[in-house]
Parts: structure tokens; C-alpha cells; sequence
């Protein structure tokens, strides 16, 4: 046991003795993490979303829709004409383009009245943010009814496009008595004084049926909902912690090409020693370095962690997996160049599907249930209910168990690989 426990210290103190190490594992992920977390949205409040604006209905009511969509807080907009409009999208400036032509206020309100052709609305949009077209489509619906109705039941331009109807009912000799009855409540509704008394001055036409309130479900003392620091924070400790475990596993390699293994193996101890020993210090380190990691997430970015033991429980977790992983590499790489090409494509697949990058809720539902037998998914799911979602340790535990079971196999796996290569 005494020569176990000096393997493990000598491995500590050579890899907290390299500073290029710590900068890697330790900086980077820190630096990467705050910056894709105010990417996220939780470095302020987003500005909305970047929308060119073609303004060629210059009536009244086209200046209406104009001054809805620039009022809306969810969005940003910008005039352009059409030219500006189509290469500030095509080059990414601009998430969305409103096209609004000549015209279009009154073909509407005739539409609405009549079975006469729809006019169109065109929409420029960048091929990469598909949903954000579905966003910006459905504030510009809620502006564009609300103007439309308001001319149709009480502005000029309804009264005008009511008696028009009419007069096409008379001229075609159409027999709608359903369609002439509603034309005439609406001159009506039209001819009927406004209540002066009551002075708020708001248009009679359609308006939104409903309206939200929005409630952010967390649980215990994480009020705030959903932080993409935590997340981020998550993500690139456990991306940068794996290539920590892989440097450990290939440092073997290179012990062993180096005549290190047969001296330490002349020794009174085994070649299994050996490698637990490696295995028992990375995951020391990557331990201290995912702890290390949200400390520094916690006091510079307020990210809060909702259990502590549930927390150390995953973290140690994912300290076994990493040392498991690495092992498994350094085993089957057999030669410290082939197990770098391996290790970069197993990592870079392992937080790719983990949703180091992003979360996996974003995914498609195939690739969530996909997702399920890879371990780094655990440790994000882990890491992610004991921060943000304000869980307690018990909500900790599948991610717990998932990890010391990938971590268990990986390990007997690499022992028993490397004690067949050495009979």
C-alpha cells in the first residue's frame, strides 16, 4: 500500500509542477465558460433580434405596423431598402428582413372582406436560424391584424373599402345576404360617434384575445431559473477535464516507451498497481479542477449550487469517469500517437452529444434518447440539477450511479487490456 500511495503522490506533484497543464485544464475552461455564457444571455439584457425593415407602404396604417414592430422589445429593427435589406441577410448582419410593399394596408382590408387574392409580406431570412423566422412571423402577424383591423372598423381607409364592397355587391349583382348584412353593421359600427368621455383614444379594431404570465419553475433557493453560466460552466469543465484524463492516460504511454514501467515493475509492485495508481490520481485532479471551477463560477458569476453534497457526489463521479477514460485510451491507443488521434475524436464526440456545447434540450428528440448511453450526458444532467434547476442530492443520484458505472468499466476494461499486452 505504501508504494500504491507513492505512485498517486508522485503523479500529483508532477502535474500540479506544470504550469501549461493548469493553464489547459484549468484557465481555459474558465475563460471559454464565461465567455459562452454571456453569449447565452446572461451577461445583460439581449438587445432583440436583428430585423431589416423594407418600408414601401407608406400610407398611414403601413407607418402604424412600422412603429409596432419597432416597439416590440423582442425585436431590433432596422430601415433598409430592399437592396441592403437582401445583402445585410445574405451576409448575416441581419436574422430577418420585412418586405411591407406599396399598397399593402388597403389589399389587406380588402382581402378581409372579400375573396379577392391575399397580398404578400415577403420574408428575407438567414437559412441558419430557421426558428427565429417563426418568432419574427408571429409578432409581425399580431402588429399587422391589430393596424389592419383598426383602419377596417373605424379609420378612413375602412369606410372607404366598406363602401367600395358594397358597391361591387350592387354592381356584380351578387346574392350574399350574409356578406352585405356584416358590410352594413360594419358601416355601422363605422358611423357611430366615438365616446368622447372616455379619451383614451385606442383604435376599435381587433387586438390580441389573451395575453401570458410567465412563471420560470426552479426548485429550492435557485429563483432566477435557467443560467446559462451554470451550463457553460458545466459544459467546458467537462470538456477540458476529459483532455486532462487523456494527458494522464498518454503520459503512460510514453513511461512505458521510456523504460519507466519495466524499472517501476522491478519494484514490489504490480503492473494493476500501476495503473490504479494512475487511475486513483487523475481522478483526484479532475475532481479539484471541476471544484476549483465552480468556485470560480460561483463567486465571480453567481452561479449557485443547490447542494453541496450533490455537487461532490457528481463531481467525484465524473473524476472516476475521467480516469477511466483515460486509462481506456492509453489502452487501446497502444502508442502515444495513436491514442492522441483516437482521444480527440472520442472526446470531441463525448461532450459534442453530452451537450457540453449545447444543452441537450435544444437537440432533436432522436438524438435526446440517443444521448442516454453516453456518459457525459450524465455528468452535464448532474452538474445542471444541482445548479440551476436548484435540485436537491437525491436528483443527483442516476447521474452519480451512470458515471461510477461507465467509470468501473472503463477501468477493467484498460486493466485488462494492459495486463494481456504485458503476458
Amino acid at each position: 500500500m505504501t508504494a500504491f500511495l507513492a505512485l498517486v503522490r508522485k503523479d500529483l506533484i508532477l502535474y500540479v509542477s506544470d504550469k501549461r497543464a493548469l493553464l489547459m485544464h484549468l484557465v481555459l475552461p474558465i475563460v471559454i465558460a464565461a465567455f459562452f455564457g454571456s453569449v447565452f444571455g446572461a451577461g445583460g439584457t439581449p438587445h432583440g433580434i436583428d430585423v431589416a425593415l423594407v418600408q414601401q407602404d407608406t400610407s398611414d396604417a403601413g407607418s402604424r405596423i412600422a412603429a409596432g414592430l419597432k416597439a416590440d422589445p423582442n425585436l431590433h429593427v432596422t430601415p433598409m431598402d430592399l437592396a441592403q435589406a437582401r445583402d445585410a441577410v445574405r451576409k448575416g448582419s441581419q436574422a430577418v428582413a420585412i418586405v411591407l410593399p406599396a399598397g399593402f394596408t388597403e389589399a389587406a382590408g380588402t382581402a378581409m372582406f372579400s375573396n379577392q387574392t391575399k397580398p404578400e409580406i415577403g420574408l428575407l431570412y438567414d437559412p441558419s436560424q430557421p426558428a427565429v423566422l417563426a418568432m419574427v412571423k408571429g409578432m409581425l402577424t399580431q402588429q399587422v391584424m391589430q393596424v389592419v383591423s383598426a383602419e377596417m372598423f373605424g379609420g378612413p381607409l375602412g369606410k372607404k373599402l366598406t363602401a367600395q364592397s358594397l358597391q361591387q355587391l350592387d354592381e356584380n349583382k351578387v346574392q350574399d345576404a350574409a356578406l352585405r348584412d356584416m358590410l352594413v353593421a360594419v358601416r355601422k359600427f363605422e358611423d357611430q360617434p366615438r365616446d368622447e368621455g372616455a379619451g383614451d383614444g385606442r383604435p376599435r379594431g381587433l387586438a390580441m384575445p389573451f395575453t401570458t404570465h410567465d412563471e420560470s419553475l426552479t426548485s429550492g433557493p435557485v429563483a432566477e431559473g435557467y443560467n446559462p453560466y451554470a451550463h457553460s460552466f458545466s459544459g467546458m469543465g467537462v470538456q477540458f477535464i476529459l483532455f486532462m484524463g487523456v494527458n494522464m492516460g498518454i503520459g503512460m504511454l510514453l513511461a512505458r516507451r521510456s523504460g519507466v514501467w519495466d524499472r517501476l515493475l522491478a519494484a514490489p509492485v504490480t503492473l494493476t498497481q500501476v495503473v490504479l495508481a494512475r487511475a486513483v490520481s487523475a481522478a483526484i485532479i479532475a475532481f479539484g479542477l471541476l471544484c476549483t471551477i465552480f468556485v470560480v463560477a460561483v463567486l465571480a458569476f453567481h452561479v449557485r449550487v443547490s447542494s453541496v453534497p450533490g455537487f461532490i457526489g457528481v463531481a467525484a463521479g465524473f473524476g472516476a469517469l475521467t480516469a477511466g477514460f483515460g486509462l481506456l485510451i492509453a489502452a487501446f491507443g497502444k502508442t502515444p500517437e495513436a491514442a492522441r488521434g483516437i482521444a480527440m475524436f472520442a472526446t470531441l464526440i463525448l461532450v459534442m452529444l453530452g451537450g457540453a456545447w449545447v444543452p441537450t434540450f435544444m437537440f432533436p428528440a432522436w438524438v435526446q434518447q440517443l444521448t442516454l448511453v453516453v456518459p457525459t450526458r450524465w455528468a452535464i444532467a448532474g452538474l445542471d440539477a444541482v445548479t440551476w434547476r436548484g435540485l436537491g442530492a437525491l436528483a443527483a443520484l442516476p447521474s452519480i450511479a451512470v458515471l461510477l458505472g461507465f467509470a468501473l468499466l472503463f477501468t477493467a476494461a484498460a486493466v485488462w487490456r494492459f495486463r494481456r499486452e504485458q503476458a
